[in-house]
């Protein structure tokens, strides 16, 4: 497949991507930002992005800021929203880009499990409060161990089943690719010309087991990811692809190598079980009642 790298001219037009303090977020901002967009970059840390920040393209010329926001937390969502929505400003894309793989169970007061509320409810409840500013598309930052996710709505804090984090990451992964599905259908049945659609980076070099609390799954994840992943960039081009060309609503782009590991961006492959709309109108409805949105 011929290598996609020609992103077009994104001057006017403004991102929020959360997460972008490192790896594939920082990646998206970087290769957006040297296109010419505004960037707002998203982070739980607002020293790191700041830092971060210095290395994005058009930082100099004013257009890169950096706003806090810690997805795991509904008060910071409703926040950090909140501020945006006031600004009065739009926003052309949000990208829901940060995440969690492999932490310690740990349950948020609305009880629940950390990789569920990071990478899945608070970007949920984002995307619902930034629609009123919203101008072009929401783009979902999913994975291929959606595949392997089965999502209990009855236990989301995993009280009653023994706690596995890597497959609470792809319950999280799955219940992104859940919402971006019902998401873009209920845009299209209310004639809006807002789309949501999704990605994943493949095998991509990135410490986003970082926070796993287990230096041997840890340094697993850091030294495996840069024997066999693609470089974070690489990863990134199916985030930025999904987020700035004329793609349908409901799209999911990933690496185009045959277990879409690698490669240059193309469509992906969906689990049966992302394009279940029973499934997909239960989970929307429990994360209203979490998020009272």
């Amino acid at each position: 497949m011929r290598p996609w790298t020609q992103v077009p001219p994104q001057q006017g037009r403004r991102f929020v991507i959360t997460g972008s303090n490192g790896g594939l977020g920082l990646e998206t901002a970087r290769i957006l930002g040297s296109r010419g967009a505004e960037i707002v970059m998203a982070c739980r840390s607002v020293e790191k992005a700041e830092a971060a920040a210095r290395t994005v393209p058009g930082h100099d010329l004013g257009r890169v800021e950096v706003r806090q926001v810690d997805v795991s937390s509904l008060d910071s969502v409703r926040t950090f929203a909140k501020g945006l929505v006031a600004d009065g400003r739009p926003v052309d894309v949000l990208v829901n880009n940060a995440g969690v793989l492999g932490v310690p169970h740990a349950v948020t007061p609305e009880g629940v499990e950390m990789h569920f509320a990071t990478n899945y409810l608070g970007h949920f409840l984002l995307a619902r409060l930034l629609l009123p500013v919203l101008t072009d598309r929401v783009v979902v930052v999913s994975s291929r161990e959606h595949r392997s996710g089965a999502i209990d709505l009855d236990d989301l804090g995993w009280q009653r089943r023994r706690y596995r984090p890597f497959q609470a990451y792809g319950d999280s992964k799955l219940a992104d690719l859940l919402f971006m599905r019902e998401l873009d259908r209920r845009f299209r049945s209310q004639g809006s010309h807002l789309r949501a659609v999704a990605a994943h980076p493949g095998a991509s070099a990135t410490a986003i087991t970082s926070g796993s609390g287990h230096p041997v799954v840890t340094a697993i994840g850091h030294y495996g990811q840069k024997l066999v992943g693609m470089p974070a960039w690489r990863g990134a081009l199916c985030t930025v692809y999904a987020a700035t060309m004329d793609v349908e609503g409901g799209t999911y782009i990933g690496p185009h190598g045959r277990t879409e590991l690698w490669g240059w961006p193309a469509p992906a492959r969906m689990s049966p079980k992302a394009d279940d709309e029973v499934l997909a109108r239960a989970l929307w409805d429990r994360s209203v009642a979490l998020t009272g949105s």
